[in-house]
């Protein structure tokens, strides 16, 4: 790695990433319905130190506030997502006034600023309704979920091309496998990961149709496995592990099946869902954080489990650091899927505990250095044949990650969870700058344009 910043074909799109529920706060403002994370983050033990997203980053009584700092960056593309429960509180039917009106000021002020929206339909937060009718163990919720996102293409097409209908289906399998079930977890995952492929099909001929010349993806959190050894049970461990992470999502997408192993599909479909499922894409959204280096495990799932990368460092949620295995996934996508549509890097990121110094700066030496080595990665990887359309940071702002509550911080800009004043951090200017430096901004077109 070195301290300068790599440049990229003009046109390649710059942005940053956000998700509702982590940062919008307002959870029972103006209408909105409780979501599933709102259920459990009011639970005793819920969310790490007692978190919520009752208020977060306020960002649906700043939003005024958190564009200007989207403008002051320079970048061309936003990745946002829309609360289900914020504007269709039961999860169908009645759709909701006031949720809807604070989407179209963000659409409003980000086409003002001249930055492209890209709308991620569901990340993660589905209304509490849905969840005690059976969640994503039911089939019913892809449908549902189909209805959900025609909602949102008939209200906001007229301002929005591009689409992600899930994000990290992946991660909401593992999460609904931690649970305890009536049933081995194993089969509850795969019945979840296929009916959230399931209302991505379903949706995706819905917004075609009410969004003329729509751009549409899904966003996978994709990680690139390797061996602990050359042992015969990692080198199989490996093997599953890339069918059940990595392939399990983009195989039906791509390819029209679900991975196999042992000469059988990982998961068994009728051929009418893989239709559905495998409907035409016009990219594919990469959310990249860490490689998973996995050995064979009786104690895991599918029988393996994530161990040390050597010579990687750690984050502080555990993760290793190894920027150059981002190079590596990029290109095993282009040699399993030669018919990969355009890629999108939709979030790569870094945690850490930034806090202001004496002088009320915010210094982020080590998210300068692993979002400048990644860049570097993506580079490479466009002049080896990848084609990669933008990059988007995550994240715009420190905000609630989840399980792990507000002591990790992702942000480009600090955010004082007592006061809620935003501080731009040494990676908000470093990142300004190397827009600033690319041939061109990349706000002519859009995030997927030639």
């Amino acid at each position: 790695m070195t301290d300068a910043d790599p440049r990229f074909p003009p046109g390649f799109r710059w942005g940053v990433a956000t998700a509702a529920f982590q940062i919008e706060g307002a959870w029972n403002t103006d209408g909105k319905g409780p979501s599933t994370w709102d259920t459990r983050a009011h639970r005793p033990g819920g969310l790490a130190g007692g978190a919520t997203g009752d208020v977060a980053c306020d960002h649906y009584h700043r939003l005024a506030e958190d564009l200007d700092l989207m403008a002051g960056l320079g970048i061309g593309s936003y990745r946002f997502s829309v609360s289900w429960p914020r504007v269709q509180p039961l999860g169908r039917g009645r759709w909701n006034g006031g949720g809807l009106a604070f989407y179209d000021r963000l659409l409003d002020g980000l086409l003002a600023r001249a930055i492209e929206p890209v709308l991620t339909v569901y990340h993660w937060d589905h209304p509490q309704p849905i969840e005690d009718a059976g969640g994503w163990a039911c089939r019913d919720t892809a449908a549902r979920f189909a209805d959900y996102a025609e909602g949102l293409a008939v209200r906001f097409g007229d301002r929005v091309r591009h689409w992600l209908t899930l994000n990290e289906p992946l991660s909401v399998m593992h999460a609904e496998m931690s649970g305890a079930r009536p049933e081995p977890a194993r089969h509850h995952g795969l019945r979840v990961a296929h009916h959230l492929m399931l209302g991505h099909g379903l949706a995706v001929p819905r917004l075609r149709a009410h969004v003329p010349g729509a751009e549409i993806g899904i966003s996978l959190n994709l990680a690139g496995t390797t061996p602990a050894s050359g042992r015969m049970a990692d080198v199989a461990a490996a093997a599953r592990a890339e069918a059940y992470e990595d392939r399990l999502f983009l195989d039906p997408l791509l390819r029209g099946d679900y991975p196999h192993l042992d000469g059988r599909p990982v998961i068994e479909a009728t051929a009418a869902d893989r239709a559905l499922i495998a409907a035409p894409l016009d990219f594919v959204g990469v959310n990249w954080y860490a490689p998973a280096r996995v050995a064979a495990s009786d104690a895991g799932v599918f029988g393996y489990t994530r161990v040390p990368v050597p010579g990687a460092g750690t984050n502080l949620l555990g993760w290793p650091v190894a920027p150059a295995e981002l190079g590596a996934l990029l290109a095993w996508l282009r040699t399993h899927y030669p018919d990969l549509p355009p890629i999108l890097i939709t979030e790569n990121g870094f945690p850490d505990t930034d806090e202001p110094d004496g002088t009320g700066a915010v210094p982020d030496p080590r998210r300068i250095a692993y979002l400048r080595a990644c860049l570097e990665q993506v580079r490479a990887a466009l002049d080896a044949g990848s084609d990669i359309r933008g990059y988007h940071v995550w994240s715009l702002l420190d905000n609630l990650e989840w399980e792990h509550g507000y002591r990790p911080r992702f942000g480009l800009v600090h955010v004082d969870f007592t006061t809620l004043a935003r501080t731009p951090k040494a990676s908000y200017r470093w990142y300004r700058e190397l827009i600033a430096a690319q041939p061109l901004d990349g706000k002519d077109g859009g995030p997927c344009s030639g």
